[in-house]
């Protein structure tokens, strides 16, 4: 690595951590008022944060699905509700990048990601099919030139912050449901009336109320490739790594305050082997397991992303299921674990060791397209699907 890249490097680290300490020091207000986090995604802003996964060329930092990983551990370890929501406009932000790159208009308004730090949210979403992501009820009209989406969105993440909502739905009228689009709608292009209020037991600061939306746009704000493709190859895909790596962040904090439980209790009897120390080795160890996974789903998304035809293919799909299914099952145990260690001072609420709010946060690990979702999913593709046996990929 040279010298300029070791300095760009350090300058990433220097600003994401300024938004970490910036999200910590709110975290658990955030929690408790089930509030958007301001602070902390106001600092994202301010240190340019937002932009990083758009191309150079469009004024960018064109970073890498793996470094932004990195970024969303380092603040899935400050505020999970934070981190969560970098990690959704990042997901979006990458549907943008791989699908939109060949459209001027979607090409124009990934300068202005970058250029004025725009938040991207999403409505995927809908009454009447909860999360099935792959289905729409409502259409888009378009006609001259214009085109119209009302839609009853159940969740709609900091919808009422967002600069842009992209949005999916069937392609027109007469289109099956699993015929879809998205389309990205400005802030000044829409109306959300509230229906749902995001009253939760975790990720309260991610605000995911329910709205009925109505948008009214230019037809070219529609991404000019079919949703089907996008999910595959991008978001999907995307989601799966980002939030396994948010998810890690929150597990990888629990285990710091675990194990800075044991070291207190080790500095008040010196000679003694402190409780809970051997429990913090079996924890140490199911975290390697974590972050060996989502380290090799990077790495597999990366290789994938050279050639189409793997990036679209079931035994890709599978693999990056399996990545979603294993981080979100393995976290818990482990929250569950360090607040054994923590004891009383774990289970109360401000203390350096509480661990109440991490809990609540991972259970929503499990809902987030739901395991059950997508093991079914998994399932059907291994009927025909044969599972990899070689170690070297």
């Amino acid at each position: 690595m040279d010298a300029s890249a070791t300095a760009s490097e350090k300058n990433l680290k220097s600003r994401v951590n300024h938004v970490a300490t910036v999200a910590a020091a709110y975290a658990d207000e955030v929690d408790r008022d089930s509030r958007f986090p301001k602070e902390a995604v106001d600092a994202m802003k301010a240190e340019r944060l937002l932009g990083i996964m758009i191309p150079e060329e469009l004024g960018g930092e064109g970073l890498s699905i793996s470094e932004i990983a990195e970024l969303c551990s380092t603040l899935g370890q400050a505020c999970a509700s934070s981190a969560m929501i970098f990690a959704m406009h990042q997901i979006k932000t990458s549907s943008l990048v791989t699908h939109g790159n060949d459209a001027d208009w979607h090409r124009n308004f990934m300068r202005r990601i970058a250029a004025e730090q725009l938040l991207l949210g999403s409505a995927t979403t809908e009454a009447g099919i909860g999360g099935n992501l792959r289905n729409s009820i409502c259409a888009i009209d378009a006609k001259d030139g214009r085109c119209f989406l009302e839609k009853d969105a159940t969740v709609i993440s900091y919808g009422v912050e967002s600069d842009a909502i992209l949005i999916t739905s069937r392609s027109h009228k007469d289109a099956a449901s699993s015929d879809q689009v998205m389309t990205v709608f400005l802030k000044d292009q829409y109306t959300i009336d509230k229906t749902h209020v995001w009253d939760t037991l975790g990720m309260r600061g991610t605000c995911s109320d329910g709205f009925m939306f109505r948008g009214e746009a230019p037809a070219e704000q529609v991404l000019p490739h079919p949703f089907a493709e996008i999910a595959a190859q991008s978001m999907l895909a995307t989601a799966h790594l980002l939030w396994s790596s948010v998810w890690y962040g929150i597990a990888l904090d629990a285990f710091t305050r675990a194990q800075n439980f044991v070291r207190a209790a080790a500095r008040k009897a010196p000679g003694t082997q402190p409780p809970g120390l051997v429990q913090l080795a079996e924890l140490s160890s199911q975290l390697q397991v974590i972050r060996s996974n989502i380290v090799g789903g990077l790495r597999s998304y990366e290789d994938a992303c050279k050639d189409q035809d793997r990036l679209s293919s079931m035994g890709f799909a599978v693999a990056m299921n399996n990545v979603k299914i294993a981080s979100s099952e393995m976290i818990l145990p482990i929250i569950n674990q360090a607040m054994r260690i923590c004891g009383i001072m774990g289970y109360k609420n401000g203390t350096p060791y509480s661990l109440g709010r991490h809990l609540r946060d991972a259970h929503s690990a499990q809902l987030m397209i739901s395991n059950d979702r997508i093991l079914g999913n998994t399932s059907n593709m291994l009927l025909v699907h044969k599972q990899e046996t070689s170690l070297l990929g």
